[in-house]
């Protein structure tokens, strides 16, 4: 029999040690979450490339004093006045001013505050739907300004502009080998689409009916009475024609 040296493990103790370090891994790996990522194909029709998206967002003003004279300008009350009358069709939370303080016009700002706030108020916007905040400017050479906001529903679309792939011949352009829409394809008519629609929600849903206009509506019942074309007669008609050709 071959006897081992003093302080050498025999061949049983160095396999229960593997045993043992073999299973130790296999239950810290079970441990182990690994997550498969996905990446989600770019949709060949612009409108799900670039989707309008109905959002809130600020619409923001801004009122420039000078540091000699309070008040507001011709211009600028109507500036106000126009937001005010905004504010009151399409606002979805309080009007919020800024004034600057520790700046050269911060007194002259403060006589155009209470100008602005009383000019709000004659248009229609109550007491609790103004709020007067005070700020600092950054930095010194920027120009303090009187900064008017509320938010309000807007449709937007983008950004714009973005060039994943070339557009030319190429082997590494799959969309030009596939024939497919480039990606920025259809960008700007979205975006332009949701900044010119006047309600977003129109995009969204339809709008309830309006009644009938009931002056028109008795005419024509009165006519159909009668026993008269029902058929609305232009008598400027002829006056727009340009030629006679094909009569």
């Amino acid at each position: 029999m071959k006897k081992l040296m003093p302080g050498t493990p025999d061949r049983s103790s160095q396999f229960k040690v593997g045993i043992l370090l073999l299973g130790l891994s296999a239950a810290l790996g079970a441990c182990t979450h690994t997550k498969e990522e996905v990446t989600a194909s770019v949709p060949h029709d612009y409108r799900q490339r670039h989707p309008i998206v109905v959002q809130e967002a600020d619409r923001s003003m801004e009122v420039f004093v000078g540091s000699a004279r309070g008040g507001l300008t011709g211009p600028q009350r109507a500036d106000v006045e126009q937001l005010a009358q905004t504010w009151l069709r399409e606002g979805t939370g309080s009007i919020v001013i800024e004034q600057p303080v520790g700046t050269p016009n911060a007194r002259a700002a403060q006589e155009s505050l209470r100008e602005i706030r009383a000019v709000l108020s004659a248009a229609g916007v109550p007491p609790r739907g103004v709020k007067v905040r005070d700020y600092k400017p950054v930095s010194e050479r920027q120009f303090a300004t009187i900064r008017i906001n509320y938010p309000k529903i807007i449709a937007d679309a983008g950004p714009c502009g973005i060039w994943p792939e070339d557009l030319g011949p190429s082997i590494k352009n799959k969309g030009y080998l596939e024939n497919r829409q480039y990606h920025n394809f259809g960008c700007a008519y979205q975006r332009n689409l949701a900044a010119m629609v006047d309600n977003p929600a129109d995009l969204v849903q339809p709008r309830a009916e309006t009644p009938a206009y009931t002056a028109r509506r008795s005419i024509a019942f009165d006519k159909y009475r009668k026993g008269n074309a029902t058929a609305t007669t232009y008598p400027d008609a002829e006056k727009a024609k340009l030629s006679d050709v094909g009569k």
